[in-house]
């Protein structure tokens, strides 16, 4: 039998950038709620949402549920440093205020607050009448 040689694989060491400004997007949904956070530049730092946090059903989408992912995401970019943040609300669901408000209270110097949920100008075409 041939003997079959066997590689190593070797990753690459994850370095951990020190960042000290970033934005958060928090996308509130009537289903779910979903907080990223990225650098300036809009590289993801971390993220987390509802249903990654053990909730199911429809205690995805309330203000309690919103508070554990921004804790959740705080944690995981704790060691990059970020301190202030511009946040980006999306969405009409129940967690938008009390994810704000969880930012503040995990020690980010919130810098500005951008409402960008997206509005139709005119909405969809209309059907066409029905004939008779």
């Amino acid at each position: 039998m041939a003997e079959q040689k066997k590689s190593k694989s070797r990753s690459k060491k994850k370095t951990v950038r020190q960042v000290s400004q970033g934005c958060v997007y928090i996308q509130a949904t009537y289903n779910n709620t979903i907080v990223t956070i990225t650098d300036l530049t809009g590289n993801t730092l971390g993220w987390s949402s509802a249903g990654n946090c053990g909730f199911k059903g429809p205690k995805k989408s309330t203000p309690y549920a919103a508070s554990i992912i921004v804790k959740k995401v705080a944690e995981r970019v704790k060691e990059t440093g970020i301190k202030e943040l511009n946040v980006f609300v999306k969405g009409v669901g129940s967690g938008r205020d009390s994810a704000v408000r969880a930012l503040n209270a995990n020690g980010f110097h919130v810098l500005s607050i951008k409402d960008v949920t997206p509005l139709p100008h005119n909405g969809c075409r209309a059907p066409k009448p029905r004939r008779v």
